[in-house]
């Protein structure tokens, strides 16, 4: 028997196809693609360019296909144009057979090892960056927390906020908390270096070039030899005095971005023999005078509700970074400046629980106390 010419098989294969497709018999596909091959119904014509060249005129392995479908609902279903997709995020069930139910973070994190790894094929990663993939996700995370603390900084007038902070919802203050102690490593192993020493660890070490952008935003924004309370308090302040206010005297004075400044401001005077010179010479710059001899600066003076608001302050604050409320019996806590004897506040409130009221037991349950 004479076998038909290659041009008179591919033309009898394509007529085919069309009948096959024509009359939606399509066994061979699952259901999201034979929505595609459909085509009595409206198609996306977008969609159906996609399916022959994975399908038809590219085929690959089925893991690969199935993650690319996947990426292309996700991308659709999430508005957005970047391929950054949560490590252990699952597609949906209901996103129908093929696609549904795929392990999508896993597969996204799979195709990224590859590629640093050499051994992703080209025209994946072409097709994989039509997508919008981020092939270096931490260098993206960075690039977004740098976004937001310049943002920050453009409101607040400083880049010092606390480890509780969310701004935009981004959690900042571990953004910032995390660059500090890369940037305190980095000053250390600087001078490791110096000294001779060989073998260090350089893990969670911060760039220079990462110190250089965050220094461009807040040239203060870690500071060396006290804390970050401390020197927001001091930049609030030096802002107060700049833009034409007076000092505060006392306490309730003056507040802002929630800080009490005339509460740190008689602190500081109050505890000024306990302050490194450079500290002095900051609040010598802005007005503020140690005591005169004899003269008594003594605590502030607060009522006993302010009391309790103080210490509750604390413990919000020690619970957002530490995520729980088992405080030290020795703890105490920076508050804008002035330590707070923490731990003694939780130890007396479990001693003293049946006398608390309700209101003041019920804020320390939400806050996980354990009595």
């Amino acid at each position: 028997m004479r076998r038909p010419s290659s041009g008179a098989f591919k033309k009898r294969t394509q007529h085919h196809l069309l009948l096959v497709v024509t009359q939606d018999i399509v066994p061979a596909v699952g259901a999201s693609a034979a929505g595609v091959l459909r085509f009595s119904e409206e198609r996306d014509s977008a969609a159906l360019a996609q399916f022959v060249r994975l399908r038809v005129i590219d085929p690959e392995g089925a893991y690969w296909r199935r993650g690319i479908e996947a990426a292309t609902r996700w991308l659709r279903e999430m508005g957005e144009s970047e391929l950054r997709v949560p490590y252990t995020y699952i597609t949906p069930e209901d996103w129908g057979a093929g696609i549904g139910g795929h392990p999508l973070g896993v597969w996204v994190a799979d195709q990224r090892r590859y590629y640093r790894e050499g051994t992703l094929d080209a025209k994946r990663v072409t097709e994989l960056e039509q997508f919008g993939m981020v092939w270096a996700v931490h260098a993206s995370a960075w690039d977004a927390g740098l976004a937001v603390a310049r943002d920050y900084a453009a409101v607040h007038g400083h880049c010092l906020a606390s480890a509780s902070v969310v701004w935009d919802g981004y959690p900042l203050g571990v953004f910032l908390k995390n660059a500090r102690a890369g940037a305190k490593k980095a000053r250390e192993n600087a001078v490791r270096r110096a000294n001779g020493e060989t073998g260090l660890s350089y893990a969670g070490e911060l760039s220079e070039a990462r110190m250089e952008a965050l220094n461009e935003i807040d040239p203060g924004w870690a500071p060396e030899g006290w804390d970050v309370a401390w020197q927001r308090c001091y930049r609030l302040t030096r802002a107060h005095v700049q833009a034409g206010g007076v000092l505060p005297g006392g306490p309730g004075e003056v507040i802002v971005q929630g800080g009490d400044l005339g509460a740190w401001v008689t602190g500081q005077r109050a505890g000024w023999d306990r302050l490194v010179p450079a500290q002095q010479y900051l609040l010598e710059t802005i007005g503020l005078e140690p005591p005169a001899e004899g003269e008594v600066v003594g605590p502030v003076r607060r009522s006993q509700d302010e009391l309790w608001e103080r210490n509750m302050t604390a413990a919000r604050q020690f619970h957002a970074r530490e995520g729980h409320l088992r405080v030290p019996r020795q703890h105490r806590e920076d508050v804008d400046g002035e330590l707070v004897g923490l731990g003694s506040f939780i130890s007396n409130a479990r001693r003293r629980a049946d006398k608390l009221s309700p209101e003041r037991r019920g804020s320390l349950t939400d806050l996980g106390m354990r009595w």
